[in-house]
């Protein structure tokens, strides 16, 4: 039991690196939203069914879109202070904070007191559309601008319902507008319930639009976090993206006691951010709490006039406050400190002992670079 315990760590790292590999069985790699649907998979933006599968050409509810839309744009952890009542859901219901945060960062039309939201119809192309529009700060046009602008390419522009015309025209105008390919010249189809790999492209462009222009409110959102915490002086920011470079050192407070005396190499040990991760401007790079984990990879008892202890650590993961788990390659070669006479005497005489407390402090060297957005604490790999 015990050795299947230890080989966890290993076999949770080997699942990471083959995640390509794992692609839902019924979205072939040169299906048309493949990349997309990849991508947002692997954010967790979207997920398949029980079955391993993505089903592309399945609906998507207006609950659900709403649930997407808001992990798409890294707000879930946001408070909404004056919630809206529908009269057909109740603060029970699965969607409602999503639903809620929609509303909030203008993603849909703020309705009237008690209208309906009808959460479990079909999102139609238009209203996926709209909201991807919506989250984004646009030039304005009028009518005409946007039948000139949808003339030029789609058959059915005199078909879009009047509401929708406008989000319509500054959708292609972006570059947003998504079209299966058909042999059929190009349509709209403004009413027709969108699939989920449709709804996946659309999310897709909406998260690379807002990243240059979100709207007020989600500009205000996705700046970058800023707060206290231990200083990585070599960190580096370009934009809302934070660089961790290989070598920097970062401390973690184990959650269990480890020792050169009684610890085995495999062993598995566990620690959090005992505070934030920030750069020199206060930028936060890893949120205090976040877990890392990892296994002992080499320990040796200390023996007198044999040798010193010996106690490595190995770090293989970290689940942050997004619930993200990823990979965070770091060693800890654990030492004491010593002055020089000590240094001296553990050099002619072996024998020292090493160990580390429960909540006492490993200090963590990063083996490889690791980039995290600012705005939203997620680690890209």
């Amino acid at each position: 039991m015990k050795k299947t315990f230890k080989g966890l760590l290993s076999v949770i790292a080997v699942a990471f690196s083959i995640t390509a590999a794992n692609a839902f069985p019924d979205v072939a790699d040169n299906y048309w939203a493949a990349p997309q649907i990849k991508e947002l998979s692997e954010q967790g933006v979207i997920v398949g069914y029980p079955d391993g599968t993505f089903k592309p050409d399945d609906n998507v509810t207006r609950a659900e879109f709403a649930s997407m839309a808001i992990k798409a744009l890294g707000q879930q952890n946001t408070k909404v202070v004056q919630p809206v009542n529908f009269s057909d859901i109740t603060t029970e219901y699965w969607a409602y904070d999503a639903i809620q945060k929609a509303i909030y960062f203008d993603l849909v039309s703020v309705p009237k007191e008690g209208d309906l939201f009808r959460p479990d119809d079909s999102v139609s192309r238009a209203e996926s559309l709209s909201v991807a529009v919506n989250a984004l700060t646009t030039e304005q046009i009028s009518e005409q601008k946007a039948k000139e602008v949808l003339e030029k390419v789609y058959i059915d522009t005199h078909a879009i319902p009047e509401w929708f015309l406008i989000p319509a025209g500054k959708a292609e105008i972006l570059g947003m507008m998504v079209i299966m390919p058909s042999a059929d010249k190009a349509k709209v189809e403004a009413e027709r319930p969108a699939t989920r790999a449709e709804v996946a492209a659309i999310l897709f462009k909406m998260m690379e639009q807002a990243k240059l222009n979100p709207n007020a409110k989600l500009a205000e959102a996705m700046r970058k976090k800023t707060g206290d915490g231990f200083v990585i002086e070599n960190a580096t920011v370009q934009g809302s993206i934070g660089t961790i470079p290989a070598g920097s050192i970062v401390p973690v407070e184990l959650t269990k006691y480890i020792s050169s005396q009684t610890s085995e190499p495999g062993d598995l040990f566990a620690g959090v951010a005992a505070q934030n991760y920030v750069t020199k401007e206060k930028f936060i790079l890893v949120n205090k709490g976040a877990t890392l984990k990892g296994q002992l990879i080499d320990v040796r008892p200390g023996r007198w006039f044999v040798r010193n202890g010996v106690l490595v650590l190995d770090n293989s993961l970290i689940t942050t406050n997004n619930d993200q788990t990823t990979k965070f390659n770091a060693v800890a070669n654990i030492k004491k400190d010593r002055n020089w006479f000590m240094k001296f005497v553990r050099f002619c005489f072996k024998g020292e002992k090493l160990e580390v407390p429960a909540q006492g402090t490993v200090n963590l060297k990063l083996l490889k670079p690791v980039q995290v957005d600012l705005t939203n604490g997620w680690i890209l790999e």
